[in-house]
């Protein structure tokens, strides 16, 4: 895992516990990194298996 993908996944799962889902506008904000960048670390993310999509809840599953 990149320190960038970990940065990421350590938003998701900050957030998550607090029971709120980053959008892509909290990614940017709190990464300062753009849209594509944020993009290519969640693929990385969920390809790995760190990180899943629950479509039914609309949440991730960590």
């Amino acid at each position: 895992m990149t320190d960038f993908e970990r940065k990421v996944y350590q938003i998701i799962v900050n957030m998550h516990l607090y029971g709120k889902n980053p959008t892509l506008n909290d990614l940017k904000r709190k990464t300062g990194k753009n849209e594509q960048e944020i993009r290519a670390a969640v693929k990385s993310l969920m390809m790995k298996g760190e990180l899943k999509w629950d479509n039914n809840k609309k949440v991730w599953v960590l």
